[in-house]
Formats: structure tokens, sequence, C-alpha cells
């Protein structure tokens, strides 16, 4: 968690703060990767929240590397998400509500590794075989991905 957040926090408490964030999804051969959250236990896109100052292609291009080891060289960006849909209560009692910028990633390099700080897996998924526990928050971001790249082809 940023020092950010963690300062609001202090004078918000539990109560549900608006974080703006982004991620970057992966696509090769018809699958997208996935990443198997470690505070929820569900698969979610790769993607977090911005830190002061960051643009939001650079809040997806390092929370992509810090949770899988790729580099983004290229995003296309593939929409903006926000709305009570994106409303979260984490584990920890913590409530947001999430506005996302969701890019796909084509374009990458780097060797694949979870962090195991946020991250206990990544797998690659079909885009038509996606496992059914997913994060709450990640379910309209991957809905959204998933129905961009079924009208590419």
């Amino acid at each position: 968690m940023s020092e950010y957040i963690k300062n609001m926090r202090k004078h918000v408490g539990k109560q549900r703060m608006l974080l703006v964030g982004a991620s970057a999804i992966p696509h090769k051969d018809g699958k997208i990767l996935l990443q198997k959250r470690k505070d929820n236990g569900c698969w979610g896109d790769p993607g977090g929240f911005a830190e002061l100052g960051e643009t939001m292609e650079e809040v997806a291009k390092r929370e992509l590397f810090e949770e899988t080891g790729l580099i983004a060289h290229s995003l296309e960006l593939l929409g903006v998400l926000s709305g009570e849909e994106m409303f979260y209560t984490y584990p920890n009692g913590d409530q947001v509500a999430n506005t996302t910028i969701s890019y796909l990633c084509e374009d990458f390099s780097g060797e694949l590794r979870a962090d195991m700080e946020e991250t206990t897996d990544l797998q690659w998924f079909a885009i038509d075989d996606l496992p059914e526990n997913i994060s709450p928050p990640a379910r309209p971001v991957l809905a959204n991905c998933v129905e961009v790249l079924k009208k590419r082809n």
C-alpha cells in the first residue's frame, strides 16, 4: 500500500475512498495473463493504484512489472471503468470506489515471475475459459477486455 493511501486511511479509517488505478493485461495466442491475488485468493488483472504524480500508463507498466516480471513496451487503452460496480471492500475491511483505466498489452518482454507479496500464482487463460473465482473489481475489467478481443476476431 502506498504511503499516500496509508496516510489517507489514518484520516478516513475503513470508509470508502475514491482511488484511481490502472492495469495492463498481457495477451498472446488468444490467452490473457491473470494473477492470483494474495489478499482474497481470487484471480485478477495485474494492476494497482496510482502514486502521486504518475501517469496512468506509468502505473500500468509499473504494476505489470512488479506483479509479473513482464516489461510492457506498448499499451492499448481498453477502457475506463467506474461506478457502483467498482465498489469493493477488501478482506481487511478497507472500502474503495475504484476508477480503473485498463490497457491491453501485446508487446512485452521479460521473465514471468509472481512477486509473492501480492501475487501467489500467474497463469495464462483462454479468453473463453476464464476461472470462476475472479476478484470482484476485476470482473468488469476482464469482461471488457474479453469483449474487445472477441470483436477483433
